[in-house]
């Protein structure tokens, strides 16, 4: 990658001249980007943590864009570099992997050198800054196929290197947060946005700053919102959120007549795999096993990571019937499981034979408050231990409703 970057930027660097305004466009570009930065690094660090293993995907784009519209190549790469390196001192304090910076800054470039590509395709007789031939439908035209070329190139490259290098990991783990491709679709309009107005009217450059940040902070809600209720190692809900869901669910079950089930799911001698195998082969493992568990119920179950080797899933509008073939269901499945790991040694081992045991308790049946059909529930679990593991049980304990107090004689 690097090499392929470096190639690129001879060739460009002989073609494009760099003018008195590029410069005056670059010293812009870059002073916003360090603002920007400057203004969401404590939110970026975080970020950038949480997304390990999958693309990292920041708002910058919105001045590499702008870049594409108005810089010759080997200015935009200095922005490019100089914003990564910015980056690496001020958000990751030098904490960060380097080559997987250099990696990224590489591909940032290769996107860049797309877009323009793009962009000269459309209009062949003129060069940098593009961002002055933009009118009309084929302006907006060129405009799109640009940010697509700038987000295939550089998506496709850091997913492939993702799922490369983690091959033990869901590839699905590799494409991101669905919501990633709305906040580059919407860096690549306020690039856009920034590239025509910087052309026509610079001193709009702070008011657009402001807009980035503003939105910045808007399109992060739903990633955050998701990594606040959610286990980092096995990418369920944790137990809190759960529980809340599962009461919120109950309050509308009892409103409407309907019916709520609970299963408590439990890896069986998951000690051993630990002991055998080491913890890293064990977190793979659970990884797994929740995984197959996520996919062998409904969409609209509800399946959060209870504690250790413990998932909860709660199933909506079920019988008895129906909610014993779901826990059969997850049983059939972790039974079938194969998962490939590493010993202690670091030889290849596939492990096999997983069980769960599973208890299963239904709303309002087996109780009529969440606590009591947890508590029921984690009876079932514990019965379906003893009684050999590989099984499920459901739950026979019935709560009954607390009696109302006999209407008191009002006094005046």
């Amino acid at each position: 990658m690097e090499v392929a970057t470096v190639l690129m930027l001879v060739t460009a660097a002989s073609l494009t001249p760099i003018t008195s305004t590029s410069w005056l466009w670059f010293g812009l570009l870059l002073g916003a980007s360090v603002i920007h930065l400057e203004a969401a690094q404590g939110i970026e660090r975080i970020r950038e943590v949480s997304a390990e293993g999958s693309p990292y995907t920041h708002m910058q784009s919105v001045w590499y864009f702008a870049g594409v519209l108005l810089l010759p190549l080997p200015l935009l790469t200095a922005l490019i570099i100089l914003s990564f390196t910015h980056e690496w001192f001020r958000v990751f304090r030098g904490q960060a992997i380097a080559y997987r910076k250099v990696f990224s800054a590489a591909t940032v470039v290769l996107a860049v050198g797309g877009a323009q590509l793009v962009l000269a395709a459309f209009f062949p007789a003129v060069g940098p800054p593009y961002a002055a031939q933009l009118g009309g439908p084929i302006g907006a035209l060129a405009v799109i196929v640009a940010g697509l070329a700038y987000r295939l190139v550089n998506y496709a490259l850091v997913v492939g290197a993702i799922v490369a290098s983690n091959p033990e990991q869901p590839a699905r783990k590799a494409l991101g947060h669905a919501s990633d491709q709305l906040i580059i679709a919407a860096s690549v309009g306020l690039g856009y946005a920034v590239g025509v107005f910087t052309v026509d009217r610079p001193w709009s450059m702070p008011i657009l700053l402001v807009t980035v940040l503003a939105l910045h902070m808007g399109l992060l809600l739903p990633q955050f919102r998701i990594a606040a209720h959610t286990d980092s190692r096995t990418g369920l809900v944790d137990a809190a959120w759960w529980s809340d869901r599962a009461a919120d669910q109950l309050d509308r079950a009892r409103r409407l007549a309907r019916t709520v089930g609970v299963l408590m799911i439990d890896l069986d001698h998951f000690k051993q795999v630990n002991d055998r195998y080491g913890h890293l082969a064990g977190d793979q493992v659970l990884t797994a096993v929740a995984e197959t568990v996520k996919h062998s119920v409904r969409s609209l179950d509800l399946v959060g990571r209870w504690g250790g080797e413990e998932f909860a899933v709660l199933v909506p509008a079920v019988g008895v019937d129906e909610l014993h073939a779901a826990a059969e269901r997850v049983r059939a499945a972790v039974q079938a499981l194969a998962v490939e790991t590493c010993d202690l040694e670091g030889r290849g081992v596939t492990v096999s034979g997983l069980t769960v045991s599973v208890g299963a308790g239904l709303f309002p049946g087996t109780a009529v408050e969440l606590s009591d059909l947890l508590l029921a529930v984690d009876g079932a679990l514990f019965q379906a231990k003893r009684q050999g593991r590989n099984r499920t049980v459901m739950t026979t304990r019935i709560v009954a409703a607390p009696a109302e107090e006999p209407a008191r004689e009002r006094t005046a």
